[in-house]
């Protein structure tokens, strides 16, 4: 988040957001956010999450094609957190600012309790569970019609931080922007049928979604956006490996190579994807690596860096400037 963003909450705003949803500042209870302010209330004895969004990050637009998409996964059961009005039945209120806007939207808060590191790898079961909730995810967006023209979510070249990793990327790194732009246009080339390219959740990782029991509940959809379906996997199998570091290279791609296996057990009880889309995901690893590496520095104090983030960095330009990607030959 940017530092302007976060110095635009205050008191007042933030007293403003709870009144339009019957509460008072006092009922919140920031919980984090990286491109959002989220908090968390209690109302009628039940948890909900109040989530804030600047008109810099989205705009109205994409904030309702995104709940209209989120609405439409509930009404076909998929176990995904719902929106919910305030008591005008608006999904999204408004509050104008001097020369911006900042959009507030509330959910349900999912039943159960985040999965951390290292319980979440080699965990066979959860990975035939992630599988079978992003197939069934995947298997709807097929035949996906946003309810209006003026709501639908960007592409993947949209993505802020591939179109701006020019404002965060230190200028003597231009192998990596050079990389990246080179990566971009091999996706750009890819084919896009009905059957392969969609919605996609585009962020599904240990961080959001919640287990109770043997359900897992997806939430934080803020980065839906039309891309292959194998971009989805992708992303799932980076955040499952991208914590073992380059000493531990062979674990990596054990870890890796389990992580499909049971994955993809479970995805294709309700979609089926075809060997060739497969052959992609080395592609989509490559970019996820770009998001998060543009991300880091856009976002983290790169003078106080712990062990971990650091020695990540290092590795993660050495890749990004060989143009490989953190795991290879999968298939």
């Amino acid at each position: 988040m940017e530092k302007e963003t976060r110095e635009l909450m205050n008191d007042q705003l933030l007293a403003e957001a709870a009144q339009l949803y019957g509460l008072s500042q006092q009922d919140l209870t920031y919980i984090g956010g990286f491109q959002n302010f989220v908090y968390e209330y209690d109302k009628g004895g039940k948890p909900f999450i109040l989530r804030i969004t600047h008109s810099s990050h989205r705009d109205m637009h994409a904030i309702h094609a995104e709940l209209d998409w989120v609405n439409d996964l509930v009404r076909y059961g998929i176990s995904v957190s719902r929106p919910v009005p305030n008591d005008r039945g608006k999904f999204v209120e408004v509050i104008h600012l001097d020369d911006s806007e900042m959009f507030i939207a509330s959910f349900e808060k999912a039943p159960g309790n985040k999965i951390f590191y290292p319980e979440c790898m080699n965990n066979d079961e959860l990975s035939e569970k992630c599988g079978e909730l992003t197939g069934q995810i995947h298997a709807l967006s097929r035949n996906y019609a946003p309810a209006s023209t003026s709501r639908k979510r960007h592409h993947w070249m949209d993505n802020e931080y591939l179109k701006h990793a020019h404002r965060y990327i230190p200028d003597e790194q231009q192998q990596v922007l050079a990389n990246l732009e080179e990566l971009k246009q091999q996706i750009h080339r890819l084919n896009q049928r009905d059957e392969t390219y969609g919605l996609i959740h585009g962020d599904i990782n240990v961080g959001n979604f919640f287990v109770d029991g043997e359900i897992i509940t997806l939430f934080d959809f803020d980065e839906c956006q039309y891309s292959w379906f194998v971009e989805d996997i992708a992303i799932q199998l980076f955040y499952m490996v991208y914590v073992v570091l380059d000493d531990s290279l062979e674990e990596r791609h054990v870890q890796a190579r389990r992580f499909l296996e049971h994955f993809l057990k479970g995805y294709e009880k309700h979609c089926s994807i075809h060997p060739d889309e497969l052959h992609h995901l080395e592609l989509f690893l490559r970019l996820r690596e770009y998001i998060v590496y543009v991300g880091m520095y856009r976002s983290f104090d790169l003078t106080n860096l712990n062990d971990w983030t650091e020695t990540y960095l290092r590795e993660s330009r050495s890749r990004l400037e060989a143009g490989i990607p953190i795991v290879q030959h999968l298939f």
